[in-house]
């Protein structure tokens, strides 16, 4: 049994995360901007709920505070709060909107690890932190980038704790879950071709007719990446539906000394060309 915290637990693929970690009777405690329903635990877990904006660092302050009145450690973190915000051409966008959809995805995520770093660190087994990345943290996303750059930043977010906590009992990866149809592909959906794009509006429409990626599977590896099983495989951006994850617990040593699984600058010789100075 582990202490969870899950952030945006009251929709999607948090709410499902939760649901998953408390029928294998874990403790779970959800943060949400929403008032969260009261969730029947296993025979041995909990849940327990605090309204919070993640965004905002007094109030996932308070959250901790509140989690850390309850209990003595926690044993993992899973960052999935976030939302597209502001959609359309970045030269044409709302800076303030702009902005504020960085703060609620990067800001809200680096807030979840430092506010609850303290209670990780006391965790009795090697604790984990998972985040996700996602859509545009590896490549551009016409229309979204603040979005985007959220993702890419919560990557490289995670790849820098990760080398600074080298030396403590700590795992922290980020996750591409997929293409999973949530409410946030209905957001493109009701938005159109005109301001998510003719191409993001398509797929969203075909991914929305055809199920989508796996849920199942991304939260095969979120409850992976919170056991022993993935000890020492940190700093790392894992896809749900393409990575042999399963696989990588024996390859934790050969993983922590490449630059496999992150995000790094490709050179012409990468690609067979050359250039001359």
């Amino acid at each position: 049994m582990m202490n969870i915290v899950v952030t945006g637990s009251s929709t999607g693929i948090g709410r499902a995360l939760v649901l998953r970690l408390l029928g294998e009777d874990h403790n779970v405690w959800g943060l949400a901007r929403s008032e969260q329903a009261r969730i029947d635990a296993g025979h041995g877990g909990s849940f327990d709920a605090s309204i919070c904006d993640v965004a905002r660092w007094d109030e996932i302050e308070r959250a901790a505070a509140q989690v850390a009145a309850r209990w003595k450690h926690v044993d993992g973190l899973v960052c999935c709060a976030g939302s597209h915000g502001e959609v359309g051409p970045a030269v044409k966008a709302d800076p303030r909107q702009w902005s504020a959809t960085v703060r609620a995805n990067l800001g809200g995520t680096f807030n979840s690890v430092r506010a609850f770093h303290g209670l990780l660190v006391r965790a009795p087994r090697r604790a984990k932190i998972v985040c996700f990345a996602g859509g545009g943290a590896t490549k551009a996303r016409a229309n979204f980038s603040a979005y985007g750059v959220a993702k890419t930043g919560i990557v490289r977010l995670v790849e820098t704790i990760a080398e600074e906590e080298l030396q403590a009992p700590l795992d922290i990866n980020a996750v591409a879950p997929g293409a999973i149809t949530t409410r946030l592909t209905d957001e493109i959906i009701a938005l159109g071709p005109d301001i998510a794009g003719q191409k993001e509006f398509e797929t969203a429409v075909a991914q929305k007719a055809g199920g989508g990626a796996s849920l199942e599977r991304a939260l095969d590896l979120v409850e992976w990446l919170l056991s022993p099983k993935s000890d020492g495989i940190s700093g790392k951006l894992l896809s749900a539906p393409w990575d042999p994850w399963q696989g990588l617990g024996s390859r934790a040593g050969d993983l922590a000394a490449s630059d496999v699984y992150t995000l790094r600058r490709i050179l012409p010789e990468d690609r067979g060309m050359k250039f001359q100075p």
